[in-house]
């Protein structure tokens, strides 16, 4: 699955309680979760929530990962890449996007009660607003009746990921088209403020950059690429007084000129959005896999996502 197409579907209803529950108990039982399974033993995996809405399903979910895996610190992983030195076995990351209150209202006492670290990273343009993000904005729109004529694909997820594969400025006409035509509004969401960011840095969970407006960075011109990446940054540093060192990629695709800006400004590490375990050493700091996981799939859901199952039947139906 494309990045851009994974972005879109990952903004949709989640279904985790329906056909995607049935199908992780399913996998959790299938006579190649234990190959699986011990495969993964040997792995790296960086956990990727979106939101988090269900303290008790989400502390259920951080209470098998603590039987079955091994928590570590975003500040764990870059001094083992600094040392070239593999992390132990079964290390797990969790990292959360966007700038969702759920991080802050639900995950944060959650980790604080195992005393587990975590990682967010945050859209700066979102920080303080009540704003959805543009993906948000544009899956509400094309479901209630939104039209641009950029937009010719048969099917909401495929107007959506076609609009994530435009030139920004074609994306910026299309989504503004979309408001125009559309006579809905989007609910507004509440979203972290810099003074939640520094309850949340207080608490363990590291605080990484996902660009100013999320774009998708493959997408735009150089001089927008590095607004974006720049003036996250700066933000980001001001409100916490320290510089972000961890970066997420817009749409979850690796972007080799925003690879040199993060460069530049001193980042350590780069996290795709590709759903795929890592080595215990990962080769490119840079270039560092995650896991898609929901919040609200339940245990089982979370082993084969971490057993690399879930993973492989991803890619193998895509």
């Amino acid at each position: 699955m494309s990045p851009s197409i994974g972005a879109a579907r990952a903004h949709l209803p989640s279904t985790a309680g329906g056909a995607t529950g049935r199908l992780s108990r399913w996998l959790r039982y299938s006579p190649a979760q234990p190959l699986f399974r011990a495969r993964a033993a040997r792995k790296f995996a960086v956990l990727a929530y979106r939101r988090v809405t269900d303290r008790r399903r989400f502390g259920a979910q951080l209470d098998r990962l603590c039987r079955t895996a091994v928590p570590i610190s975003l500040r764990a992983l870059e001094q083992a890449v600094a040392e070239g030195r593999p992390l132990p076995p079964r290390s797990v990351l969790i990292t959360f996007d966007d700038a969702d209150r759920g991080v802050l209202e639900h995950a944060l006492p959650a980790l604080v009660d195992r005393g587990l670290p975590a990682v967010a990273f945050v859209v700066t343009e979102l920080v303080g607003t009540d704003l959805p993000s543009w993906q948000q904005e544009a899956a509400f729109l094309t479901a209630h009746g939104g039209q641009a004529r950029a937009l010719t694909a048969d099917g909401q997820a495929r107007r959506l990921a076609q609009l994530a594969s435009l030139p920004d400025p074609d994306r910026r006409r299309s989504l503004h088209e979309l408001r125009v035509s559309c006579t809905a509004r989007p609910p507004r969401q509440e979203r972290l403020a810099p003074e939640d960011l520094r309850e949340l840095a207080a608490g363990r969970v590291a605080i990484g950059s996902q660009s100013l407006g999320a774009a998708e960075l493959r997408r735009c011109d150089d001089a927008t690429v590095r607004t974006e990446i720049l003036s996250a940054h700066q933000a980001l540093t001001g409100w916490l007084g320290t510089a972000p060192t961890a970066f997420a990629y817009p749409g979850g695709g690796y972007e080799p000129r925003t690879a040199e800006v993060l460069r530049e400004l001193g980042y350590r590490l780069g996290f795709l959005s590709d759903h795929r375990l890592n080595r215990r050493l990962p080769e490119q700091a840079l270039l560092v896999s995650r896991l898609r996981v929901d919040a609200a799939g339940g245990r089982h859901h979370l082993d084969t996502v971490l057993s690399g199952l879930d993973p492989a039947l991803s890619r193998w139906r895509t």
